[in-house]
């Protein structure tokens, strides 16, 4: 390290008559040292938190103004009806968390709690009904459902129109080809997050760690897609990667991504070693392990969240990043499909 001692003993070899070309080969090593200081310096400061709860609290008020301003003009509360089969914990309190959030903006909402021996046909007809339904401005169908439902079969019977969640092959598709839709609450979530802490995209590389349909997909076609399209998206240059990318090709990526987005449900999968200094890193994923030493569950996500925040610029925390975005979109698609559907009924008229 470049020390006053060190510069000294340059002025004394100067002095002394020494060999110019020792003074140049200790100049160079002061100078080596030096920029190696100032390299560790830069990014010695802990990442920047990405707070999901404070950010999913301001668009959730800002939602609500808009719900104000709809009924003052005479509308309705915009309505969503939640499908929930089966009495899974997680998914219950998935589901409240969300009517919680719909009574919070001023969007009317109701739970319909249907057995997990249902039959398909069954669950199809109440889903029709519902698609017919004039008072009805969202669906949404909560995930999983019992193996002998078919997802995709469910998922396509929800009106596009109504579909809140984004799972519609035909909203899906009209995503990919940039297209005006109901884009999935989760990658919009993501998309919200960079825009409101103002990470830079455009021509960034971004690595996304998962390709699930519902969720590593479409965050990849919102990152790459053209921001002068519909879906107002990033730009940036993606590499997707997966379960059969090798440890060591996933980490190379890694390591060249200025934005890494993880969704795998992995806990510990991306490590410090694999992130550039100053990168943004978002944590999708979530597990609920139990803690070795306490006997309790926690949540947690796909990254080594204390030792990457040493590396990272910015990063989400698991739980309270990405989380209370995703509840916060379904609320923002919700008053999307209430304003579409006013729109086409008064158009139909």
């Amino acid at each position: 390290m470049f020390t006053l001692s060190r510069f000294s003993s340059c002025l004394r070899v100067v002095s002394s008559g020494s060999h110019l070309s020792n003074m140049k080969e200790l100049m160079k090593s002061v100078s080596f040292e030096k920029k190696q200081l100032i390299h560790s310096n830069s990014f010695s400061k802990m990442a920047k938190l990405i707070n999901g709860v404070q950010i999913a609290k301001q668009i959730r008020e800002e939602l609500s103004e808009q719900v104000e301003q709809w009924i003052k003009e005479g509308n309705r509360n915009p309505q969503l009806t939640a499908i929930l089969v089966g009495g899974d914990p997680a998914s219950q309190t998935y589901v409240k968390n969300k009517m919680k959030a719909a009574t919070e903006v001023g969007i009317v909402s109701c739970t319909k709690n249907l057995p997990e021996t249902i039959s398909e046909g069954e669950l199809l007809a109440i889903i029709e009904q519902l698609n017919g339904d004039d008072e009805v401005d969202g669906i949404l169908v909560q995930l999983p459902l019992p193996q002998h439902i078919h997802e995709r079969t469910i998922c396509n019977a929800v009106s596009c129109d109504k579909d809140v969640d984004g799972f519609n092959e035909k909203n899906v598709g009209r995503l990919c080809l940039d297209m005006n839709t109901l884009i999935p609450c989760t990658p919009l979530g993501v998309k919200e997050l960079l825009r409101r802490t103002k990470i830079d995209t455009f021509g960034r590389n971004a690595v996304v760690v998962g390709r699930s349909k519902n969720v590593g997909m479409p965050i990849s076609m919102l990152l790459h897609a053209d921001g002068r399209n519909d879906t107002d998206a990033m730009d940036a240059t993606v590499t997707i990667c997966h379960r059969f990318t090798p440890p060591e090709e996933l980490a190379r990526f890694c390591r060249t991504a200025d934005i890494i987005v993880s969704a795998t449900g992995v806990p510990g999968l991306i490590r410090a070693d694999m992130v550039k200094p100053g990168a943004c890193v978002i944590d999708v994923g979530i597990t609920r392990i139990k803690d070795e030493i306490t006997g309790k569950t926690r949540l947690v996500g796909d990254v080594d969240f204390d030792e990457v925040q040493k590396v990272a610029g910015h990063i989400t925390p698991v739980p309270g990043g990405v989380g209370p975005m995703t509840v916060a979109m379904l609320m923002k698609n919700t008053i999307i499909a209430a304003k579409n559907l006013h729109q086409k009924r008064q158009s139909a008229k």
